[in-house]
């Protein structure tokens, strides 16, 4: 589908890069001839998924980061402009679990938003500070959800996340619209990860995430990884301050938590017993 060397001469930083969604968008551009930054809290994951990349002939970097850390961000772009400057930013990094919203506590609403939302504006303005310093065009593609849709009950923190980083997209498209920088976004459905199943498919609900699409399957890693290369790519020059949902048709029949209205107070305190004890 796309033409060899698509993404050649592009430096991309992928937050969460070392794993799931992310770790399957750096192969995608790497196969695509760009040069990778990942990052991420792990360094060992990080360097599993760099090493794997490299031994297909990928240049690609890594640094131990938490993008939470507005100190920690703007170390990392140092590190990174020092070497060469980006061309992409990837907001991948986010965090989210299932909770009943009025029993959630500050502290752990805090570690939704700080790397869905903190995060994701500190990297971004980061990025586009440098740029705008330096006369470069640039990109950053925010991978969201289509909470900012529908809303999402029991998991509203990231929901409101979500919704705030899609706003600064829309926002800064125009502001950075004539520095020749593009901010667009992508609100997957149902693409199943380690991480996101670990949280999101609890004891007590439909086993198959496939149930709720209308096109009766779930999303798979390259769909969502080549839509990514296409937004990210020169192709796309003329597309900023939007937002592609690509769900299999799913938030236009549910938001995805309606099961959870059905549950009694007794899953919902066990839930929270086996959250405590993890």
């Amino acid at each position: 589908m796309f033409e060899a060397g698509l993404l050649a001469n592009k430096r991309i930083l992928i937050t969460g890069g070392g794993s799931g969604l992310g770790a399957a968008m750096a192969a995608r551009f790497a196969e695509l001839g760009a040069s990778l930054v990942l990052c991420g809290r792990r360094a060992e994951v990080l360097h599993e998924t760099a090493e794997r990349l490299r031994s297909r002939g990928s240049h690609v970097d890594t640094i131990v980061c938490d993008v939470r850390d507005p100190q920690a961000a703007e170390a990392m772009l140092d590190e990174i402009w020092r070497a060469a400057p980006l061309d992409v930013l990837i907001n991948n990094a986010a965090a989210t679990f299932i909770a009943q919203t009025e029993r959630m506590s500050a502290r752990a609403a805090d570690a939704i938003l700080a790397p869905t939302l903190h995060g994701a504006m500190y990297c971004t303005l980061g990025a586009g500070r440098r740029w705008i310093d330096g006369g470069r065009a640039g990109v950053v593609l925010s991978i969201l959800s289509t909470s900012t849709i529908t809303g999402r009950a029991f998991t509203v923190p990231s929901a409101m996340a979500k919704s705030a980083v899609l706003a600064m997209t829309k926002s800064l498209a125009v502001e950075w619209g004539p520095k020749q920088i593009r901010l667009v976004a992508i609100a997957p459905g149902a693409f199943p990860t380690a991480g996101a199943t670990a949280q999101l498919r609890l004891d007590g609900r439909a086993a198959d995430p496939a149930d709720r699409v209308p096109l009766g399957r779930v999303g798979r890693h390259d769909e969502l990884a080549n839509l990514a290369s296409f937004l990210i790519s020169d192709q796309a020059g003329y597309i900023t301050g939007e937002m592609v949902v690509q769900d299999g048709g799913t938030h236009l029949r549910s938001s995805g938590a309606e099961d959870l209205l059905q549950w009694s107070d007794q899953q919902w305190a066990a839930h929270r017993a086996g959250r405590a004890k993890s």
